[in-house]
């Protein structure tokens, strides 16, 4: 594993490009580990409070300066006309990302491939677990995550700072 660095905090003409000048940029700005997961089993709620999907990671950072970058795809789907779902994205029980309005169609059923993608700076080396949950907003109908056992999945990216 690399080492989160410090860069320099200004270059100017004429500065000699020391190797330690040099390693500190190498190691700037780059990823530092990933952590996949994935969930395929079918789930469904009609309830307006958000529940937990089943796509959870954790990460431990190196450093408090760190940033992880969070990606969650999955598939959601309706069985009633006009219902809509919400998404939350969460690091331990603080909310990242809170979104609303994933509506369907109002001719009939309908599914939809979400993509959920967040900045975070946890300022911790402690681990940190990163989850996904779901609710119905809106309508009469249930919503399904995962329908017919699709994948789902949660990437998180240390990218060292």
């Amino acid at each position: 594993m690399a080492t989160p660095t410090n860069l320099p905090a200004t270059a100017v003409a004429g500065d000699i490009l020391t190797a330690e000048y040099v390693n500190n940029l190498r190691g700037a700005f780059r990823v530092l580990q990933v952590v996949q997961a994935t969930y395929a089993t079918s789930i469904s709620t009609t309830s307006s409070s958000y529940a937990d999907t089943g796509l959870t990671a954790t990460i431990t950072p190196q450093a408090t300066t760190n940033k992880i970058l969070v990606v969650c795809n999955l598939t959601l789907y309706n069985s009633a006309a006009s219902t809509s779902a919400a998404l939350k994205l969460l690091r331990g029980a603080t909310t990242l990302v809170n979104t609303t309005g994933y509506a369907f169609s109002t001719g009939g059923s309908q599914s939809g491939d979400p993509l959920i993608v967040s900045l975070d700076s946890p300022a911790s080396i402690s681990a940190q677990t990163y989850k996904l949950q779901y609710a119905r907003e809106s309508g009469a109908g249930t919503v399904f995550a995962f329908p017919n056992n699709n994948i789902g999945q949660i990437l998180l990216l240390e990218i060292s700072a």
